[in-house]
């Protein structure tokens, strides 16, 4: 598939899940992600990890603050994305926390913070399969914070997502980084390795 098309299949594929997970219910949505916060905070390795990256919300996205408020009971760290010239930077968030407005509408921690390094990532996507492969917004941040990120150390990524935006296959690029779990409000996804 040349680059073109691949990318032309993304996008197809982006909008038709992102339709699909817009429509959903405001309360299926809500109730999505709570179960998806149960599974999450399960998962064997999580709570070795010091510090956790979070996301904010936007748009019909699953919500991960129902994971954080959890990750802050047993005690754990948590950081926020903020998205800069040179790629997703994360800083240190404490639950109450006012946060910014920054780049594409995001909620975002201050500047001032200093820049962190967690060990592991809850990563937001529009599409995943069950080769572990995701496709964001576009942009490619999250697989460019992966890659940092697994370079200074050993990462854990944990996708999270509604059951409806699941595809058949995600055509993966040379770049894109395959993530360790993925979990919908239906339990664990099983992962098909090759």
């Amino acid at each position: 598939m040349s680059d073109a098309s691949l990318l032309s299949e993304k996008a197809r594929l982006r909008a038709e899940v992102l339709a699909r997970r817009d429509a959903l219910d405001l309360d299926a949505r809500k109730a999505g992600s709570r179960t998806v916060a149960e599974t999450v905070i399960a998962i064997p390795g999580l709570a070795e990890a010091e510090l956790v990256g979070g996301f904010w919300p936007i748009r019909s996205e699953i919500d991960p603050r129902p994971i954080m408020e959890k990750l802050f009971a047993r005690g754990q760290r948590v950081a926020l994305p903020k998205v800069t010239p040179d790629g997703l930077v994360f800083r240190e968030w404490r639950a109450g926390e006012a946060l910014v407005r920054g780049g594409f509408g995001l909620s975002e921690p201050r500047d001032d913070l200093p820049e962190v390094f967690p060990t592991a990532l809850i990563v937001p996507l529009a599409v995943f399969d069950r080769t572990g492969n995701r496709i964001g917004y576009g942009k490619g941040y999250y697989d460019k914070a992966i890659e940092r990120l697994s370079r200074r150390g050993p990462l854990l990524t944990i996708g999270i997502a509604y059951s409806v935006q699941e595809a058949a296959h995600v055509p993966a690029e040379a770049h894109d980084q395959p993530l360790d779990h993925l979990v919908t409000e239906t339990g664990p996804v099983p992962l098909i390795r090759a």
